[in-house]
């Protein structure tokens, strides 16, 4: 199941369920395992065994783009406010909270062992855990909560993100202060579409579809928005890749589109369409 949950829920709670198929699995066992999700009231998917599976795997360059982007300039609750507006329970920062550091940085090391040309290395986090900051469950993280968890602002996030800035060598770009809501969304949740894309072109899953379902139960994707590859053909793939092309340029590889959607944005076609690039070992 996914780090973060359609409504960032407990893992018994949580609606989706995925299903990790590898080489020597056979096809009962599949059928069996769908059956047990049927019966315990969960929606299944079947993947193939990869770090992340397909639920945290789409998420981890979620999270990755949104630490960019404050390190750049942007700020942290107009993020999250640009996110509850697009659909999402909660935006990356408060979301970050939730989970709690240490789980997200554990989670971290795993993607940069996996993918480690894709990582962007912020010491905002790290620098937080330093000071027992730990997200919710010690009231302080990038918000400061109360005993009914009840979040705020914390003006003191500034001096931490001032601090990652300079370790990581990152100067203010005029731009980011100035995004909008659009901007913030789209600088986010198409590096997750990029790895969507890298999930159907490697096989991880089978369809589109299967992404459109795990986005929304175990993402927290605006299911009114359709998952995320069908809210990224309505945006469409071109669009998708000169933006995600754009940025790469001037913030780093991490932003690079993946072959899937540079192909799929050359040829004009729906990141739905058929699979020619996917070579599926399911």
């Amino acid at each position: 199941m996914g780090l973060f949950g359609r409504t960032l829920c407990p893992a018994h709670v949580m609606p989706l369920l995925e299903i990790v198929r590898t080489q020597n699995t056979s096809p009962q066992v599949i059928v069996d395992l769908l059956d047990v999700g049927k019966k315990i009231k969960k929606t299944p998917v079947v993947v193939r065994n990869c770090t992340g599976f397909a639920v945290n795997r789409m998420l981890f360059p979620f999270t990755q783009a949104a630490l960019l982007l404050v390190e750049h300039g942007a700020d942290v609750y107009c993020i999250d406010s640009a996110f509850t507006k697009f659909g999402m329970a909660m935006g990356p920062f408060r979301l970050f909270d939730l989970v709690g550091f240490n789980v997200a940085m554990a989670s971290e090391a795993q993607f940069v062992s996996s993918m480690p040309g894709r990582i962007y290395k912020s010491m905002l986090i790290p620098l937080m855990q330093q000071d027992k900051r730990l997200g919710e469950t010690t009231h302080k993280g990038f918000y400061l909560y109360d005993e009914r968890r009840k979040a705020k602002p914390d003006p003191e996030i500034k001096r931490y993100i001032e601090k990652a800035r300079e370790i990581s060598g990152v100067s203010i770009d005029p731009k980011m202060a100035k995004l909008s809501e659009k901007d913030m969304v789209e600088m986010i949740f198409f590096p997750s579409v990029n790895e969507a894309c890298r999930l159907l072109a490697e096989g991880i899953v089978v369809k589109a579809s299967d992404l459109d379902i795990a986005s929304v139960m175990g993402v927290g994707f605006p299911p009114y928005r359709g998952g995320i590859i069908y809210w990224a053909d309505t945006v469409g793939s071109k669009y998708i890749c000169s933006r995600l092309n754009e940025w790469a340029t001037i913030y780093g590889k991490n932003f690079k589109p993946c072959d899937y959607l540079a192909e799929k944005a050359a040829r004009g076609i729906p990141l739905s369409g058929t699979m020619d690039l996917a070579k599926s070992r399911l």
